[in-house]
């Protein structure tokens, strides 16, 4: 017995070296963490149960019979973070850089599998040179198999990747399918086709951190959400950022305990709004001042900055915000910040998690370039978005809600549950000036006094307050202390939509 628990231990110590010291040390010197060594930090310790550690790729051919290591470059199994189930695998670069064959393949769909049998979030940390090319087809079938799985668990159990070195070729949609990517700066890249095949191409010079890295994708694509400095700091981020989501869509978010009094009056919100409608003020304040403890974990900072999005507490709850930001082309909508909004209010739903919207939208940006690229489509992506959505929705418009970016931004008419108004509100066609010169075109003299009735009709929220649009008009200072109240009352929310197979959002 003495000598199987040697040899059980031996195998063991062989697979937990992976590609061996040398290529450790490699892996190091590049500012990385091992596979295990990121597990280890992302999860509590002594948490984690291994699956799959003495697992072999079944490859004979090109030599590959002679090269064989325990776990075939993929760490597989399960955890606790803050005391809650995780499921994660992580790709070790140290063997075969990682990359993907048949076994390693099936590796990953299992954990998969069991995330979702047993309702947990999967994360996946990703640090590979894609295919085995060894493997032939055998390679390019477990990648569809994994993209399978991805399907099959989205808004089933929350899905995370953080990108933790290359991710290049059919190893990139993978990620792109799951809830939320991370990216590491400077050791992180994701792309299609890398700059060699680029060049060959399109004639174009570009380096690896230009064409994929992780300032790229947070801020030119969307491909990404937040770009990290490095591997402590995804980690570290991700196990935050984790606390906010509920583990699976058959349950609710969970509950922290907050010494933030729900009912705390916060009275520089009064004087946020600037006098002039044209000065811009930053929403993060409002969004900081209304959060518990002011903690908001922003998604997509870098990206679409004429929006905010993200997640933070009320009363202990989780929440998601959506927030125009006047700061950035006045709070405009356009494509961009359409696509990023729609995609966030869609995953607060798949998972219970309430959306409180903030509102200050002067209307949809124009132009040919934002026309020719399709605003009709993408802005209907967030009206269809706000509209599909059954949990509670809770908005407040703190100035400006004109036109058709006033109904898109979760207004009553597309269900929303509590809808509050600033007196500061202005909720109209347009802005006063332009729609008197479209009222009275030609007749110069009635400009100035249209104007002021126009604006004194319109620039208050008491039009849409009578026709029962508004439910309240509210001091901003009493914000949180409505908005908590609000959650308190939608807590037990029933609300479903007709049956279908699925919608067709306009993609």
């Amino acid at each position: 017995m003495q000598e199987i628990l040697e040899e059980l231990e031996r195998r063991r110590a062989q697979a937990r070296a992976g590609g061996g010291e040398r290529r450790v040390e490699a892996q190091h010197a590049k500012g990385k963490l091992t596979a295990r060594e990121r597990i280890e930090l992302l999860v509590d310790p002594d948490s984690f149960e291994e699956y799959d550690m003495f697992m072999e790729h079944r490859c004979v051919d090109f030599g590959m019979d002679q090269q064989k290591v325990a776990g075939d470059g993929v760490v597989i199994g399960s955890g606790t973070i803050n005391g809650r189930l995780v499921y994660v695998f992580s790709q070790d670069f140290t063997v075969f850089g990682g990359s993907l064959s048949e076994a390693h393949a099936e590796k990953m769909c299992k954990v998969m599998d069991m995330a979702m049998t047993n309702g947990a979030p999967v994360i996946g940390l990703n640090d590979s040179g894609g295919a085995r090319i060894q493997e032939g087809v055998a390679a390019l079938a477990g990648y569809a198999d994994v993209f399978q799985k991805n399907i099959m668990a989205s808004g089933v159990v929350p899905q995370i990747s953080l990108i933790m070195g290359p991710c290049a070729g059919g190893a990139v949609y993978s990620p792109a399918m799951t809830d939320f990517i991370f990216m590491v700066k400077d050791s992180s890249y994701m792309f299609v086709t890398g700059p060699d095949v680029v060049k060959t191409v399109t004639n174009e010079v570009v380096t690896q951190e230009e064409l994929g890295g992780a300032i790229t994708h947070t801020s030119k694509s969307s491909v990404a959400d937040l770009a990290l400095e490095n591997d402590l700091e995804a980690i570290k981020q991700t196990r935050r950022f984790f606390d906010f989501l509920p583990l699976n869509s058959k349950e609710k978010p969970p509950v922290r305990p907050s010494y933030d009094d729900p009912d705390r009056i916060e009275m520089s919100l009064d004087t946020l709004v600037p006098a002039n409608p044209n000065k811009p003020y930053d929403m993060h304040e409002l969004i900081r001042k209304v959060a518990d403890e002011g903690d908001f974990f922003e998604i997509q900072p870098a990206f679409a900055k004429n929006i905010i999005t993200g997640f933070g507490r009320i009363d202990g709850q989780t929440v998601g915000f959506v927030a125009n930001q006047p700061m950035v082309l006045a709070g405009c909508l356009d494509i961009d910040a359409s696509r990023k909004a729609a995609r966030f209010v869609r995953f607060c739903d798949c998972f219970n998690i309430p959306i409180i919207t903030f509102v200050d939208v002067p209307g949809f940006l124009p132009g040919t370039k934002q026309e020719y690229g399709g605003i009709i489509k993408h802005g209907a992506k967030l009206l269809f978005a706000y509209g599909e959505a059954t949990v509670p929705k809770i908005t407040v418009i703190t100035r400006k809600a004109y036109g058709g970016a006033y109904d898109v931004m979760a207004s009553k008419h597309l269900r929303g549950d509590l809808n509050y108004a600033w007196p500061t509100a202005e909720i109209a066609v347009m802005g006063a000036k332009g729609a008197v010169e479209i009222i009275f075109r030609g007749e110069p003299d009635k400009i100035e006094e249209k104007t002021k009735e126009y604006t004194d009709k319109f620039a208050n929220p008491f039009v849409a307050a009578g026709r029962g649009y508004i439910d309240d008009v509210v001091l901003p200072h009493s914000t949180r202390r409505r908005v908590a109240r609000g959650l308190k009352l939608l807590k037990n929310k029933q609300l479903s939509n007709p049956y279908k197979k699925h919608d067709n959002i306009p993609l």
